[in-house]
């Protein structure tokens, strides 16, 4: 898309697609993001439209200190890793149907 990414197996945690506005995005849930704008309405704030209501988060990157970043690029990162080993864990169709044979 022309920005930069982070990915975890392929899949997207955090990017710097608002860069422009000195905001990078991160992929929280809808709790997560509720909470982090709660504490620090200052660092984080959803992302408009139909992406923020489902977590997307802007990261006001000249507000957040190191520690803050890190906090919350590692949750996203957990997100996504999380839903990854949920998957691989989780027989899909054609492993069932093996099993079946």
């Amino acid at each position: 898309m022309g920005h930069p990414d982070f990915r975890v197996g392929g899949r997207i945690f955090a990017t710097l697609s608002g860069q422009e506005r000195g905001r990078g995005v991160l992929k929280l849930t809808v709790e997560q993001q509720a909470e982090f704008v709660a504490e620090l309405p200052e660092v984080f704030e959803p992302v408009e439209g139909g992406w923020g209501r489902m977590g997307m988060t802007y990261l006001v990157l000249d507000r957040a200190d190191e520690e803050t970043m890190r906090a919350a690029l590692t949750t996203a990162y957990r997100n996504v890793e999380q839903k990854r080993a949920a998957k691989r864990t989780k027989p899909g169709v054609k492993a069932a149907k093996k099993r079946l044979r």
